[in-house]
C-alpha cells in the first residue's frame, strides 16, 4: 500500500505546475518525521523524485522545499538507507544540486 501511495505522490513531485510541486515537497517534508524508516521500501522511488529538477530549480520556494525534504530525510532516516540513492543521484547531477547532495554525503 505504501508503494502505491508514493508511486502516485511521486507525480506531484514532478508536477509542471510549480505551486503543486512546491506543496508536494512541503507535504513530503511534514511526512518524513512521521514515517521515518517506514519510508525504506520507497526511498529509491522518492529520492530521484525529490532531487530531479527540484534541487536545481530557479524557483526559490521549490529549491527551499526540496532542500528541506533532504534535510528531513537525513535527520529522521537511518543514513545507511540514504547512502546508495544519494550516491547514485550525485553521479548524474550538475550545478547546485550536485554540490548540495555531495555536501550531504560528506
Amino acid at each position: 500500500v505504501l508503494f502505491q501511495i508514493f508511486d502516485a505522490f511521486k507525480a506531484r513531485l514532478h508536477d509542471s505546475n510549480s505551486k503543486v510541486n512546491q506543496v508536494a515537497l512541503e507535504s513530503m517534508h511534514r511526512m518524513v518525521p512521521l514515517l521515518k524508516d517506514n519510508l525504506a521500501p520507497v526511498i529509491n522511488l522518492l529520492i530521484p523524485a525529490i532531487v530531479d529538477n527540484n534541487l536545481n530549480s530557479k524557483n526559490p520556494g521549490i529549491y527551499a522545499a526540496a532542500t528541506g525534504v533532504i534535510q528531513a530525510l537525513c535527520q529522521h532516516l537511518d543514513n545507511s538507507l540514504l547512502l546508495q540513492p544519494f550516491c547514485t543521484k550525485a553521479q548524474f547531477l550538475n550545478g547546485k544540486a550536485k554540490q548540495d547532495l555531495t555536501e550531504k554525503l560528506a
